[in-house]
């Protein structure tokens, strides 16, 4: 017999292939969420409920985990997100209450807010501590400091004639928060994907000793993110308030832990796993709804913790599987 009659040889998928593959199973795996939440979810589809899901859940997270995309980018780590989140949160209450304007109480919170980011500039690029420790001393020193601001931690609450209206407001027709997001994500998004900055910042976290042989400045790439990443935050900083009507001590550190899994399930989503904000604001919402979904369902709070981090550490081990499949 002919060898042309031989059985066939079983196909390999070429590299491309697999890879286009993998970056189907997140958004697979993220409709399938959603289509089991609307089936067994009771009011999921609701327009009350999405409405909710956004404006107080999605927003807030979404700003912060914006900020830690850049410091992730970077090859650090921000752990006092919550920090510069709670000082502008602070300075926005506090300014109100003193009788000042809008016109005062913003840039007054942006300022400090972006206080921790400048603090945690001077440690990691000045004099050179790491970025976990440093975030993480600046985490330590912002709780005890709000503690000793707040009498042990009390709530400080906007008086009602100074009470803002700003989570209210619309623009176009859209809330004014959702904007905010919006605009975030797009100057952060394209200065990290397209401009100069961006590719600056991917190279000092992928390949540092390349970038310090390129001459790059380290340290000053290192203190722009940090700070840049504070700077988002104090934006969140100051909806918290102006949703809840009042300053909570270490409210901010709720959003610690989801920004981080946030900014890791959206570097699953691109080609190269690298992290980039489109993804990180999927990766918010896939924790959202996630959460919603499971609240509606009748989880208790801490069930959903549970299921939120079995969640992420899924996701990071389809990613560190992906790699490995990729690069076979």
């Amino acid at each position: 017999m002919s060898d042309s009659l031989s059985a066939p040889q079983p196909t390999r998928l070429n590299g491309l292939s697999r890879q286009a593959l993998l970056r189907l199973v997140m958004p697979t795996l993220f409709a399938a969420v959603l289509l089991f939440f609307a089936l067994e979810a009771p009011g999921f589809l609701t327009a009350g409920n999405l409405s909710s899901l956004l404006l107080n859940n999605f927003v807030l997270l979404a700003i912060v985990a914006i900020g830690m995309t850049y410091a992730i980018a970077a090859g650090g780590i921000d752990l006092s997100v919550g920090t510069a989140l709670d000082f502008s949160a602070l300075a926005f209450v506090l300014l109100l209450n003193a009788g000042f304007g809008l016109h005062v109480a913003i840039p007054g919170a942006l300022l400090a807010g972006s206080l921790a980011g400048l603090f945690n500039a001077g440690l990691i690029a000045g004099l050179g501590i790491s970025p976990f420790l440093a975030t993480l001393g600046t985490l330590f020193i912002g709780s005890s400091v709000q503690k000793l601001l707040s009498d042990g931690g009390q709530p400080i609450y906007l008086e009602a004639q100074v009470r803002s209206g700003l989570v209210s407001e619309r623009l176009f027709g859209v809330p004014l928060p959702l904007l905010l997001v919006a605009l975030l994500a797009l100057v952060y998004g394209l200065l990290l994907a397209r401009g100069r900055f961006g590719r600056e910042i991917l190279a000092v976290g992928s390949q540092p000793l390349v970038a310090r042989y390129s001459g790059l400045s380290q340290r000053r790439i290192v203190a722009l993110v940090f700070i840049a990443s504070a700077f988002a935050c104090a934006l969140a900083g100051i909806l918290l308030p102006a949703t809840v009507n009042a300053y909570v001590p270490m409210s901010g550190n709720a959003f610690l832990m989801n920004a981080i899994g946030a900014v890791f399930i959206g570097a699953t989503l691109s080609r190269h796993n690298r992290v980039n904000v489109p993804g990180t604001l999927l990766g918010v919402l896939f924790l959202n709804v996630t959460a919603n979904g499971l609240l509606l369902i009748g989880w208790n709070f801490f069930w959903q913790q549970v299921a939120t981090g079995v969640l992420i550490l899924a996701v990071l081990l389809f990613s560190f599987a992906s790699r490995r499949l990729a690069n076979s």
